[in-house]
């Protein structure tokens, strides 16, 4: 067991002040791998109150200043990719081949990304007879999410510190030791007292803390639509920005001409990904009725492959959330082709890989967002139906497209109410923006888009 005692505010790790710990649990075994302090309001005052005397230091960092912390930042986490994979798979239950290429890999790429950004970047630029300036927006409340728990630090904070804004960081309960290490691989960077500040806690303590702390500017929130409706609520009243990345029902639309097979394979591959605890995941697919019947064959037999190839879902209260979710699906009528309720081993929070056809646009597990490995596939009778079908839920965070001929699927995906489509199953892009339409959220992240988040905008007049 890992005991983490400190929380690392102004450049030192210090007790919290009501000194009760968060029990982490490893979800494969239900075993209590680590503790963390459970920082509240008083620890996230003096995190604010650190990063708040910073800021005018920080802010004035020259960017190739800003870059080549990032970059130190970059190889100091890289010199602990091995135990940011094992400790992802001890407190997430993400598989170890998983946790390496994906929860060490993606977020090492992001960091590279923009340290690269910050060296290169304007920040200012003229435009007639006005110079413009690109400032940072303050002191940043970044509050992140326990399925990608160091991708989601990395794609807050490194932004922010390539703005020359300071940070205060409240990672998700589920999975706090990897902030740990990343705090620890900030102070090996030489990242100045106070640019950086990492306070564990519960959500509605130490995150309500943090997104009503008048000396916050700006807050970044992962994590789902309702909690971010209310940090909008919270934020709003303060006048303060919001950058809300949420939740997520997104279309897999398999037009005809697409080859069948390898769309649904993928697709299928894409929500069992991370034991479907992705924001992101293609969890509706949508094939032509006369295609039906094979994709539908295609996807359970492709599902039945995935057994015991996924880890659990993250604690016991989402184990009984997406099982929820799967006996309503039966109770509405749609017909389950694999997987099921039945938790598949006696210990541990694992969900089968579940598989529904027959599934209609208006029932609960085409609507509402799972996040556990369960697809439903979706008939439709031509394109303008299957556009209805992909646009029609409050979300519009992503999506992809198949089809034979490239201009085709991207004729169709320029039509889809959606922040990011891939076509015919296009790479990941760490210099994409990526973010929703409607509930999905407000704001990018990744890139100059989501650099552009932490920045605010002055002019000056010549």
């Amino acid at each position: 067991m890992k005991a983490h005692d400190a929380l690392y505010i102004d450049g030192a790790w210090r007790p919290a002040a009501s000194g009760e710990v968060i029990e982490v649990v490893n979800p494969a075994d239900e075993q209590v791998i680590g503790k963390v302090p459970a920082g509240g309001a008083l620890d996230v005052d003096t995190a604010v109150r650190a990063a708040g005397t910073a800021l005018p230091g920080s802010a004035a960092t020259p960017p190739a200043e800003r870059a080549a912390r990032l970059a130190a930042l970059h190889q100091a986490l890289d010199g602990r990719k091995d135990e940011i994979a094992g400790t992802v798979t001890a407190e997430l239950g993400s598989p170890p081949k998983f946790s390496e290429a994906v929860h060490a890999a993606v977020p090492l790429a992001v960091a590279a990304s923009f340290a690269e950004l910050a060296a290169t970047h304007s920040f200012e630029e003229k435009v007639g007879n006005s110079t413009v300036l690109h400032e940072p927006i303050g002191v940043v409340g970044a509050i992140t999410p326990w399925n990608y728990p160091l991708h989601q630090i990395v794609a807050k904070v490194a932004p922010a510190l390539a703005a020359g804004c300071t940070v205060v960081l409240k990672p998700a309960e589920d999975t706090p030791l990897v902030a740990q290490l990343f705090a620890e691989a900030v102070h090996e960077a030489g990242v100045p007292a106070g640019v950086f500040n990492l306070v564990t806690g519960l959500g509605p303590v130490a995150g309500q803390a943090l997104a009503e702390h008048p000396g916050v500017d700006l807050v970044s929130f992962t994590g789902s639509t309702a909690v971010g409706r209310h940090i909008g609520a919270v934020a709003g009243a303060a006048v303060k920005k919001v950058a809300l990345e949420l939740g997520g029902k997104s279309a897999n639309v398999i037009l005809p001409s697409a080859d069948l097979a390898r769309a649904v394979n993928v697709g299928v591959a894409n929500v069992m990904s991370n034991s479907g605890q992705t924001c992101s995941a293609w969890t509706r697919m949508l094939v032509h009725r006369d295609q039906y019947a094979e994709a539908v064959e295609l996807a359970a037999t492709a599902a039945a492959k995935y057994g015991d190839r996924i880890g659990p879902v993250v604690s016991a209260r989402q184990q009984a959330r997406v099982r929820g979710y799967i006996e309503k699906g039966i109770a509405e009528g749609a017909r389950l082709v694999a997987g099921g309720p039945e938790a598949p081993r006696e210990r541990g929070y694992f969900v089968s890989p579940t598989v529904f056809a027959d599934v209609t646009p208006e029932m609960t597990i085409a609507q509402e967002e799972i996040f556990g490995p369960v697809l439903t596939i979706l008939r439709y009778e031509d394109e303008e139906d299957a556009l209805r079908i992909a646009n029609g839920t409050v979300y519009g965070l992503a999506g992809a497209v198949w089809a034979a001929e490239e201009a085709e699927a991207v004729a169709f995906a320029r039509r889809m109410d959606t922040g990011q489509v891939d076509i015919n199953g296009g790479r990941f892009n760490p210099l994409a923006p990526f973010g929703g339409y409607k509930q999905s959220g407000v704001g990018r992240e990744l890139g100059s888009h989501g650099l552009a988040e932490y920045l605010q905008t002055k002019s000056l007049q010549f």
